[in-house]
C-alpha cells in the first residue's frame, strides 16, 4: 500500500481563541483471534455505516485471525455475510504485511502504520476505541487492559466486567453471589479432564443423574453459540466434549431449562443504566436449539417486544439491570434469560459486546424502546468519551 493512499492525519480546524479543535477520532477495532472473528467483522460493518462522519473521524483497524493489526478499507458493504459465508479481516486488509501500532504511552495517542522496508507513518491521534470484537482476545478484558495501559477511552465494559462476561463459570458465580437466579451447571477444568477423564465423566454422569438428559456441553469462554452441543445420552458425550474443548480447554455442562428464551438490552445513559423492552427468541425450524447457524444463517425474526405481562416485563428489566450492575458493566449489555414453565426468570448469560448489526436483537430492542441504531452508536461513543481510563 503506497503512503499516499493511507488515511491522512486529521488537520486541526479553527476554533474560538487560539486552541485548535477537531472532530473526535474513533478507531473501530474488529476481527480478532477468536472463533467469532467473522461475526465481529459483520458487526464492524454495521457500526462503520452508522457512525456520523460529520461528528467523528473514523479509523477502521482489523485484527487478523493470527493476531496482526491491519489497516483496513473503510468499506462496510464488504463486511456482510454472503452466500452463507462470514467475512474476514484478511480480505479487507490494505496490505498483507503492514501493521498498525497503538500507543502504549498515556501521554501519546498517536497511531502508527508500518510496512517492511518502509518508513513508519503516523495516522493521527485516537480519542476513543470502539472495540467490536467478540470472544477471547478482545471481548474478555485483554484488549480492554491494553487500552487502559495506553490511557485510551473505549466503548463498553472494563477489564473486570469483560472478563466476567466472557467466562461463563465466573459469570454464574458472580450472579449467584448477588442473588440472581441461575440454572444448574457443572464446570470441567482443563487439568481435571487431562489428568483423569474417567473421573470427569463420572462427575458428568452424577450431574445427569440429578438433572436428567439432555445436557448442553459448551466452551466456558466462547460466544455466538460456537462449540455448543446438545447431548441426549452418554453416546454423544465424548464427541461433544471434544468439540467444546476445540474452542476452550475449560468446558461447561448445563442442564436443560424448559421454557421461553427472553432477551433484554441494557444501555448506559447519563443517569445510569436502563433496560430496553425485552424480546423473545422463537424456536428456529430445522434446528434443535439456538446454535450458530440458527442465530446468523437461518435466523427468524425475534419477537420485539416479547409477549409478556407488564409484571413479567418489569421483572426481566429489573434482573437485566441487576446483572449489569453485579458484573460492574459499562456501556452496554445484552442479558439472556429463560422464562421457565413455572413462571420464573433464570439468567443464562450476559454479553458485554453483543451482536450489533441492525438486525441483531440488541439494536432491535432499543429501536422499539425509542433509540435508533445511529443514536445507539452515538450514545456509546459519547459515554466512552465521558469516562476516564484507570480506576473508576
Amino acid at each position: 500500500m503506497s503512503s499516499e493512499n493511507l488515511p491522512q492525519r486529521p488537520e486541526p480546524s479553527p476554533a474560538s481563541g487560539s486552541e485548535p479543535s477537531r472532530k473526535p477520532r474513533v478507531a473501530v477495532v474488529f476481527g480478532g483471534r477468536s472463533s467469532e472473528h467473522g461475526i465481529s467483522v459483520v458487526t464492524a460493518g454495521a457500526v462503520l455505516r452508522a457512525i456520523d462522519r460529520t461528528r467523528y473521524d473514523v479509523l477502521p483497524i482489523g485484527i487478523t485471525a493470527d493476531g496482526r493489526w491491519a489497516l483496513t478499507a473503510d468499506a462496510p458493504e464488504r463486511m456482510a455475510i454472503t452466500d452463507r459465508r462470514v467475512p474476514n479481516v484478511s480480505d479487507l486488509a490494505e496490505s498483507a504485511e503492514g501493521g498498525v501500532v497503538l500507543p502504549l504511552d498515556p501521554a501519546d495517542r498517536e497511531v502508527v502504520y508500518s510496512e517492511p522496508g518502509s518508513v513508519p507513518k503516523a495516522l493521527g491521534e485516537v480519542d476513543v476505541v470502539f472495540p467490536v470484537l467478540h470472544g477471547p482476545y478482545g471481548e474478555d478484558g485483554t484488549l480492554q487492559g491494553l487500552l487502559e495501559l495506553a490511557g485510551v477511552p473505549y466503548v463498553g465494559a472494563g477489564v473486570l466486567a469483560s472478563a466476567v462476561g466472557q467466562d461463563k463459570e465466573y459469570m454464574k458465580r458472580v450472579f449467584t453471589s448477588f442473588g440472581l437466579p441461575v440454572g444448574p451447571y457443572l464446570v470441567i477444568r482443563p487439568r481435571e479432564w487431562e489428568n483423569d477423564e474417567k473421573a470427569a465423566r463420572a462427575r458428568i454422569a452424577d450431574f445427569a443423574g440429578e438433572h436428567g438428559w439432555p445436557l448442553f456441553i459448551k466452551p466456558a469462554r466462547a460466544g455466538s453459540s460456537i462449540g455448543i452441543s446438545k447431548v441426549d445420552s452418554f453416546d454423544g458425550l465424548d464427541e461433544a466434549i471434544a468439540e467444546a474443548r476445540r474452542h476452550d480447554p475449560k468446558i461447561l455442562v448445563e442442564a436443560l431449562l424448559r421454557g421461553r428464551e427472553i432477551e433484554c438490552g441494557v444501555l448506559e445513559f447519563e443517569d445510569g443504566p436502563r433496560a430496553s423492552v425485552p424480546a423473545e427468541i422463537p424456536p428456529v425450524q430445522a434446528h434443535d436449539y439456538y446454535d450458530f447457524e440458527a442465530k446468523y444463517i437461518d435466523s427468524t425474526p425475534g419477537i420485539v417486544p416479547a409477549p409478556l405481562t407488564p409484571e413479567e416485563t418489569a421483572e426481566v428489566q429489573r434482573l437485566a439491570v441487576d446483572a449489569f450492575e453485579a458484573a460492574s458493566c459499562e456501556g452496554l449489555v445484552r442479558a439472556d434469560f429463560f422464562l421457565t414453565e413455572d413462571g420464573q426468570f433464570v439468567i443464562n448469560e450476559i454479553n458485554t459486546m453483543p451482536g450489533f448489526t441492525p438486525i441483531s436483537m440488541y439494536p432491535q430492542m432499543w429501536e422499539k424502546s425509542g433509540v435508533g441504531y445511529a443514536e445507539l452508536v452515538d450514545r456509546l461513543i459519547q459515554a466512552a468519551l465521558r469516562r476516564s481510563t484507570g480506576l473508576r
